[in-house]
């Protein structure tokens, strides 16, 4: 049985960009880095629709940041709660 082949995000950058030079053919990309065409084909539809994403706003990305901060923040909440209530019963016993 033959396992799947993983592609790293680096890697389907490298492909995507040579497809959109254009320099070479679908197939002959294909056959230098060893993927299906098909491969190429969805990783290519999948960065020109992320690229809407990029060019959208500079919140975005400060956005996803905020998210990544508050989530941080609301883990280190829990955290001193759980302190906080470990302390409070110390006292009370």
């Amino acid at each position: 049985m033959t396992k799947r082949r993983r592609f790293t995000p680096a890697f389907k950058k490298k492909v995507v960009l040579a497809v959109l030079r254009g320099d070479r053919t679908m197939q002959d990309l294909a056959a230098h880095y060893e993927v299906h065409p098909n491969m190429i084909s969805a990783w290519k539809r999948q960065a020109i629709e992320g690229m809407e994403d990029i060019f959208d706003s500079k919140t975005t990305g400060r956005q996803r940041d905020i998210d990544g901060e508050i989530k941080v923040l609301h883990a280190k909440i829990g955290e001193l709660t759980v302190i906080n209530d470990f302390l409070e019963k110390g006292l009370k016993g």
